[in-house]
């Protein structure tokens, strides 16, 4: 089985304060491209990408120009910013899924970064006939039913922005509901996190299921980097290269695998 990860808890306030690393992650990438084009080119098939709680479209542009130059026809969600998990959003989301598929007659990837990753597992559930992969980045998939562990600074942001009841009010939609009580994903899904994420923390960043499908994929670095982060856009760019019905679990090889390995203290092969 893939496992959600035994952390309890908030993020810690170490954590919390090393969010602003993302500065260091976004100034690194540049420098870090002529090693992300060894990833694997894809087979041009749509890639649709959804934004975090308050991010738009604009906070996608790292993640969108790598994955155009591997060679995937991407777009991103075209609803403005991510104010919370609401209806009209949902609605909307589904609908441009079924578009993309139906435009290209291939079915769509989802990369959903935080909040955006929720919509992804939702309108994967909705079109699954439409989608061939999920992959979240950070993303709260796993929230128990005594409600977020997030830090209290984010809820209260939550409760400014979209809903004065905090994320729980939007969590007890029936359409979230309905995502909680499902089965889980019939198409692979890649949980992308890491333990020193200041915002989701790994429990509820990861989830239990199917090891021939689902996976949680461990990654250095800032929740708020995610899409700047080099180590997500080459593991990204490595699920999505998986052709259609041969998907396997993450397996970092090469040069970059070892960096990988080595900055997430995984065991090197033998």
């Amino acid at each position: 089985m893939a496992h959600r990860h035994p952390h309890t808890g908030r993020p810690s306030a170490l954590a919390q304060t090393l969010e602003f690393r993302v500065f260091a992650e976004m100034a690194l990438l540049p420098w870090m491209w002529p090693l992300l084009s060894m990833a694997p080119h894809g087979d041009g098939h749509p890639v649709l990408l959804l934004p975090g709680f308050m991010g738009s479209e604009v906070s996608l542009v790292g993640l969108e120009l790598y994955l155009k130059s591997r060679g995937y026809a991407v777009q991103t969600w075209g609803l403005g910013r991510n104010v919370g998990f609401h209806a009209k959003h949902a609605n909307a989301l589904e609908q441009k899924i079924r578009h993309m598929h139906h435009q290209s007659g291939q079915p769509v990837s989802l990369v959903g970064w935080s909040l955006g990753g929720v919509f992804a597992l939702y309108g994967a559930h909705q079109a699954a006939a439409c989608v061939r992969n999920v992959i979240t980045l950070g993303s709260p998939v796993s929230v128990d039913a005594h409600g977020s562990s997030s830090p209290a600074l984010v809820q209260a942001l939550y409760r400014l922005v979209a809903h004065p009841m905090g994320p729980a009010a939007h969590s007890m939609q029936p359409r979230a509901k309905k995502l909680r009580e499902r089965e889980p994903l019939s198409m692979p899904l890649s949980c992308l996190y890491s333990l020193s994420d200041g915002v989701v923390p790994p429990q509820e960043a990861t989830v239990d299921g199917n090891p021939a499908l689902h996976e949680n994929i461990r990654v250095p670095g800032s929740h708020v980097g995610l899409g700047f982060n080099a180590a997500v856009l080459w593991i990204v760019a490595d699920r999505l290269a998986q052709p259609p019905g041969q998907w396997r679990p993450f397996s970092p090889a090469g040069p970059l695998g070892r960096v990988y390995r080595l900055l997430t203290h995984q065991a090197l092969p033998v």
